[in-house]
C-alpha cells in the first residue's frame, strides 16, 4: 500500500513539475504571448464577471443607491442564513476591532447550540445582534430618553444623554444590550518598564477613540463616555454613512448576513426577507425586528 501510495505521489509530483517546465519553457521563448494569454484571463470583464458573483458587490452596489435616498425613505434591515453560518465567530471579533469593545461588552455574539444524543448530534450557530425593532421595549423606559429610534428606524443610544442606570438592558427580551463597566484588557499585565512593556503603554490602543454614530469617544478616564453607559449594536451606522457595509456583513467567510434597504424591493435583503423559510425571533411579543434569519 505504501508503495502504491508513494508512486501515486511521486506521478503527481512528475506532472506538477513538467506543467511548471513547460510554461517556464513557453514563457522564455515567447513572452509575449503567454503575458497576453494571461492578461486576457484576467481581463477586467473576466475580473467583473467574477465579482458580481460575490453577494457583497451586489449589496454594495445597492448601499450607495440607498444612500442617495432621504433617511426615512430607507428601511435598513439584515438578513441572516443560518445554513450559510459556520460559527466562526467572525463577525464578534470583526465588530470587536471595528469598535474597539472592551471586556463584557459584545454587540454580535453567536449562540451556539448542540442537538441530539451520541453519535448523532449536530450543533447550530445563531448570531445574535440587535433586533432593531420597529417597536422596541427598550425606549420608553429610559427615564431621560438616551436611547431611541433614529429618522432610519435604527435603535441608538446617546452616550452623553444616558446616566447608566440599565433599565433598557433588563427591557430587551434579546438580551442585545450591555454595561461598559470601564475595564480593558490589559488589567492584571505589569506595569514594568524596559524589557516588558508596561500596561501603560499596552493599554493605549484600547484608550483609542472609537467612532460610534460618527463621534470620536476617547476612553480617557472613567467618567468618559460611553464608560458607564448602556451600548449596543447600531448596524455599524457610522460606516453605513460613509457608503461602507457593517463590519460584521464584510467579515463572514461564509457570505451568511446580509444588509440593506428592504423598502428597495430589487434588493437583495428585499428579496431574501419574502423567502417562505424566513422568520424573526421572539415575533410573538410584536416588537416587529428587523433581523431576520433563514432557516
Amino acid at each position: 500500500m505504501t508503495n502504491v501510495s508513494s508512486s501515486v505521489n511521486r506521478r503527481e509530483f512528475l506532472k506538477s513539475a513538467g506543467a511548471a517546465v513547460g510554461f517556464l519553457t513557453a514563457l522564455s521563448a515567447h513572452p509575449e504571448a503567454v503575458i497576453a494569454s494571461v492578461t486576457e484571463q484576467t481581463s477586467a470583464p473576466n475580473l467583473q464577471a467574477s465579482l458580481s458573483s460575490d453577494i457583497l458587490m451586489r449589496m454594495q452596489v445597492e448601499l450607495q443607491r440607498a444612500l442617495k435616498k432621504s433617511a426615512k425613505e430607507r428601511r435598513w434591515v439584515m438578513v441572516i442564513d443560518l445554513r450559510k453560518c459556520v460559527g466562526c465567530h467572525a463577525c464578534t471579533i470583526a465588530c470587536v476591532a471595528e469598535n474597539k469593545l472592551p471586556p463584557g461588552v459584545v454587540y454580535r455574539p453567536v449562540i451556539e447550540q448542540e442537538h441530539g444524543v451520541y453519535p448523532r448530534v449536530t450543533r447550530t450557530f445563531t448570531p445574535r445582534p440587535c433586533m432593531q425593532c420597529d417597536r422596541p421595549p427598550c425606549t420608553p423606559v429610559c427615564p431621560v430618553n438616551a436611547t431611541y429610534k433614529n429618522d432610519e428606524g435604527v435603535v441608538v443610544v446617546d452616550y452623553d444623554q444616558c446616566i447608566g442606570c440599565r433599565a433598557c438592558i433588563s427591557a430587551c427580551p434579546y438580551g442585545a444590550r450591555t454595561s461598559d463597566f470601564g475595564y480593558t484588557y490589559t488589567e492584571g499585565t505589569p506595569v514594568a518598564d524596559g524589557l516588558i512593556v508596561g500596561q501603560n503603554v499596552a493599554d493605549d490602543y484600547e484608550r483609542a477613540k472609537n467612532f460610534e454614530y460618527g463621534k470620536g469617544y476617547a476612553r480617557t478616564s472613567d467618567k468618559a463616555s460611553p464608560i458607564g453607559n448602556a451600548r449596543k449594536c447600531h448596524f455599524c451606522l457610522h460606516r453605513v454613512k460613509e457608503g461602507m457595509l457593517p463590519e460584521c456583513t464584510t467579515t463572514c467567510i461564509g457570505r451568511a448576513t446580509m444588509f440593506g434597504d428592504a423598502n428597495d424591493l430589487d434588493s437583495l435583503v428585499a428579496e431574501m426577507i419574502n423567502k417562505p423559510n424566513v422568520m424573526r425571533l421572539k415575533e410573538e411579543l410584536g416588537t416587529d425586528p428587523r433581523v431576520y434569519y433563514l432557516l
